[in-house]
């Protein structure tokens, strides 16, 4: 019998991605403060949320291994979040335009009846190709990023945006890092190819 599997998170992208691993899974909203403290790496900040959010529902959902995920973009030494306005968003473009952008993406993976915790940050970097105020608005217009971390959907035309991808696993660019969520899994107990 599959272990009982909580997503601790509503986000239609991160389920998507879960569903890839092909393990049954329910779905919960942690309520977390997201507030980035005083002097706080990008890395550890999500690291520090992930883990809350998995921790968050541990007391509603004992006996299951609840996931948590968080994640934030850095263009010039500067943690970027979700633009939430058109305006925001081109604005964000533009500055990435030509550079590239780091995202950190934080996963934890939580057992509360033993009190088992893993944790690590996923980077993943964008390298973005020069883009016109033309293709900047054409892109937003299209494609409406404003709950995007970095003004974009990698998985849709946002790909037109870009002249390289780095990292291990183009799943963390969405928002959950799969290879890295089945090397937790495995370490758990939980192997998806044979579940």
């Amino acid at each position: 019998m599959t272990p009982s599997i909580l997503l601790a998170s509503t986000s239609p992208f991160r389920q998507a991605l879960l569903h890839k691993l092909g393990l049954p899974f329910i779905t919960a909203a942690p309520e977390v403060d997201e507030t980035p403290q005083a002097g706080e790496t990008a890395e550890a900040l999500v690291i520090r949320l992930a883990t809350a959010k998995a921790k968050a529902l541990a007391k509603t959902h004992s006996g299951h291994w609840i996931i948590g995920s968080d994640q934030v973009c850095v263009l010039d030494g500067q943690i970027t979040g979700k633009p939430h306005t058109a305006e925001n968003a081109r604005a964000q473009l533009r500055a990435a335009s030509g550079k590239a952008i780091t995202f950190y993406t934080g996963l934890a993976l939580f057992h509360p009846d033993s009190g088992q915790l893993q944790q690590c940050c996923e980077p993943f970097v964008v390298h973005f190709r020069a883009l016109t105020d033309a293709e900047i608005a054409g892109y937003v217009e299209k494609e409406q990023p404003l709950q995007c971390a970095g003004s974009f959907k990698s998985e849709g035309l946002g790909i037109c945006l870009f002249d390289r991808l780095e990292g291990r696993d183009p799943n963390t660019l969405i928002g959950l890092p799969l290879i890295a969520l089945n090397e937790m899994l495995l370490k758990a107990g939980i192997n998806p190819l044979t579940s």
